[in-house]
C-alpha cells in the first residue's frame, strides 16, 4: 500500500519516523511530508501558535502538493492529531484514495463531502480533550453519510498523542495494541 503519513502539530518529530519505519516494515511505501519545513516543538501550544501563523489553507497546499505526485497510485492518507485533520480533508477530496488512517484526531467534514466506501479507521484516546464523545459521535454519523466505512477504536486512560514516545501523553500498551489493529486494517486495502 501506498501511504502519504502526516504529522502532528508538534511536527516531523522522531515519533513520525519511526512510525513510518514500522509501516514500511510490514511492506509499504510510506512516504512523510514536513507540513513545517524542518521545525519541531516541545509543546502543543507552540506547535498550534506556528500552526496558527502558516494557516490552514497554506497547510493544505502544502499537503496537496506532498501528495499530488502519488496520488495516482491510490493512496491511503494517514497521520496524527493535526496530520490526521490533513490526511481526512485530502482523503475526502480524492476519488483514488484507497484508505484513511486516523490516529489521535479528525477534521470537519464538507457538507458536499461524498467517498464510495472509503475504508476509514479512527484510533483515539479516552477521554480525549481534542475529541470529545459528542464531537466522535457526531463525526461517525457525517462520515457515515459522505459514504465511508468507518471503525473507531478508543483507549481508555491514555493521553491524546498516546504513540509517540517522547510525549508525556505515551501509553505503550495502547500504542502497541493501535499499531496492531492499523497494521490487520492495512493488510485489508
Amino acid at each position: 500500500m501506498n501511504i502519504m503519513l502526516f504529522h502532528s502539530t508538534y511536527g516531523l518529530r522522531p515519533a513520525v519516523r519511526e512510525a513510518a519505519d514500522r509501516l514500511r516494515a510490514a511492506g509499504h511505501e510510506v512516504w512523510t511530508p514536513d507540513l513545517f519545513e524542518g521545525r519541531t516543538f516541545d509543546t502543543v501550544e507552540e506547535g498550534m501558535e506556528f500552526n496558527d501563523s502558516i494557516g490552514k489553507d497554506e497547510l493544505l497546499r502544502r499537503a496537496v502538493l506532498a501528495a499530488a505526485p502519488y496520488s495516482e497510485r491510490g493512496l491511503v492518507y494517514a497521520g496524527f492529531s493535526l496530520g490526521a485533520s490533513i490526511a481526512q480533508t485530502l482523503a475526502l477530496g480524492d476519488q483514488r484514495a484507497r484508505g484513511l488512517l486516523l490516529v489521535h484526531g479528525t477534521s470537519d467534514i464538507a457538507p458536499n463531502a461524498s467517498v464510495d466506501e472509503l475504508p476509514v479507521q479512527l484510533h483515539v484516546a479516552e477521554p480525549d480533550a481534542f475529541e470529545t464523545d459528542d464531537w466522535l459521535s457526531a463525526w461517525y454519523l457525517q462520515m457515515g453519510r459522505a459514504g465511508a466505512d468507518v471503525e473507531i477504536y478508543r483507549y481508555a486512560g491514555a493521553g491524546h498523542l498516546y504513540t509517540d514516545p517522547g510525549l508525556p501523553d505515551y501509553d505503550e500498551e495502547a500504542a502497541e495494541a493501535t499499531w496492531r489493529v492499523a497494521l490487520g486494517f492495512l493488510g485489508t486495502l
